[in-house]
């Protein structure tokens, strides 16, 4: 696999109903990139430390969504699949970068037994997960299941049920290029642990930006961009994340911020300052919409909550045969008997204080807080345990904050969306970050109802984009008018 990929994430094809119908279009490209671990806290913060940054800069003329919340769970990939699909993990299927799925089947199995494997989409699929460049997926790594009645093996694209806004872009013909941590997101390949090591890292990143800016793809041999800036483009920053996990906060504010976690807020500006210095030199900065969404945040931002718990103790707690947990700052549990459910709950229960235990999210539940049902869905689990904020289910020494939880120092993260024809405006209305992937397509004068996964959970535009920007000063003007009852009635509306 080449380093640099064009994402092509979904290849399942639900189909819509709504016909498509092009839009007049407020930007010619859309650049999407995620600060990984950047709570909505920390842009405030940021703000103070450097007011005269590059962020502070975006945010004079930008929204900001200062109530913003990625996927639950908070895993990487299903808080990178919301942005683009326009819905959560009960529509698109994407759970976890390790989970466990009900019909597939393990790697270089022939698909025979009882079914239920696990589904690993980490770097641990790669021909050598310890390089840099890791020569790509093997595919021998990868689960199996079976399709059309043939023992298949399961790529990371193929585990999405909708569509992305990278498809909708494409299938009109138009480019797009996306990087990210390694190959399973159907992009990149890293490997980093220090924070050093992990700005250098990004470094790759930033450059592949500037690139695709002056339409190069030097690494890229599956077709050039033929000098064009891809009309979406973006990627993700990891310094922030890994500095978090490994270094953390001062204290319970999170202000200061300790020198490491500045330094890599620094790096991560800079570079925002790099893209936008070369968006300008190429004469299409105001033609450019860019958001800046974090995939997940990091818990506990107070590093006195930190505590470790061994993921074994949750296991044996429950008491039953478990199938699959994967644990982070939360344990996800699959059991052997979805009859045992109450059982295992009860078990639970008896261990709540010595596991910290918090909310056990299980059956009617399930449903009610939108997770799925378990009883249909095979990628969703029988119980969902929540522990107090900060306690990791871990055996590992290495990390002192994590994300994947439901709290909200995994999800409160930080959104802002600059553009030189907007005017600065805070948006305190609770915001999903699943609203990025249709506003992106409106923004580009594209159909949002050609987002499956939107239309299926009806998730609106962000606040401020519900019409393009100009035609809202349009509306505007005319509410002044006596009588003035909207557009409503005019087709297409």
């Amino acid at each position: 696999m080449h380093a640099f990929r064009t994402l092509a994430l979904a290849v399942l094809s639900l189909g819509l109903a709504a016909e498509a119908r092009p839009q007049s279009s407020a930007y010619k490209h859309v650049a999407v990139f995620s600060i990984d671990g950047l709570h909505a806290s920390d842009v405030e913060k940021y703000l103070a430390a450097r007011p005269k940054s590059t962020i502070a800069s975006l945010l004079e003329t930008g929204y900001e969504y200062t109530q913003a919340y990625t996927s639950a769970p908070s895993d990487s990939f299903p808080g990178a699949q919301a942005q683009f699909t326009g819905a959560s993990p009960r529509t698109h299927g994407v759970w976890y970068d390790d989970t466990w799925d009900r019909t597939y089947f393990a790697p270089g199995s022939d698909c025979t037994g009882k079914p239920g494997a696990e589904v690993v989409y980490t770097e641990a699929l790669d021909y050598d997960g310890t390089a840099l460049f890791s020569g790509g997926i093997n595919p021998a790594n990868l689960p199996k299941a079976l399709v059309n009645g043939v023992c298949t093996a399961v790529w990371p694209h193929q585990r999405l049920r909708v569509n992305t806004v990278f498809e909708v872009v494409n299938s009109k013909g138009l480019a797009t290029a996306y990087t990210d941590k390694h190959p399973a997101y159907d992009m990149i390949n890293a490997v980093a642990v220090a924070v050093n090591e992990t700005i250098g890292y990004d470094q790759y990143h930033v450059d592949a930006f500037l690139n695709w800016i002056d339409g190069k793809d030097p690494q890229h041999s599956e077709g050039s961009l033929k000098g064009k800036t891809p009309t979406l483009f973006g990627g993700n920053f990891q310094s922030v994340s890994v500095t978090q996990k490994t270094v953390g906060y001062q204290n319970a504010t999170g202000n200061p911020f300790t020198p490491q976690l500045l330094k890599a807020l620094d790096f991560v500006d800079n570079s925002l300052g790099q893209i936008v210095n070369k968006l300008k030199s190429k004469g299409i900065y105001e033609d450019t919409l860019i958001v800046v969404a974090s995939k997940h945040g990091q818990a506990a931002i107070d590093p006195a909550k930190y505590r470790k718990i061994a993921p074994s103790l949750v296991t044996k707690a429950a008491g039953i045969p478990i199938a699959f947990q994967t644990s982070d700052d939360i344990a996800n549990l699959f059991l052997e008997n979805h009859a045992d459910v109450l059982k295992a709950v009860a078990g639970l229960k008896t261990q709540a204080k010595a596991l910290a235990i918090v909310d056990i999210i299980y059956g009617e539940r399930l449903i009610e807080m939108g997770f799925g049902n378990p009883l249909v869905d095979p990628a969703v689990p029988d119980i969902i345990v929540r522990p107090e904020v900060g306690i990791i289910y871990t055996n590992s020494n290495s990390k002192i904050a994590e994300h994947g939880g439901i709290s909200d120092d995994d999800r409160h993260v930080g959104v802002f969306v600059p553009n030189p024809k907007l005017k600065q405006r805070k948006i305190s209305t609770k915001t999903e970050t699943k609203q990025i992937g249709p506003t992106i397509l409106k923004a580009l004068g594209l159909n949002p109802l050609e987002l499956k996964g939107a239309v299926i959970e009806k998730t609106e535009l962000l606040e401020g984009f519900e019409v393009l920007e100009g035609f809202e000063n349009f509306v505007q003007g005319f509410k002044g008018f006596k009588g003035f009852k909207g557009f409503k009635g005019f087709k297409g509306f």
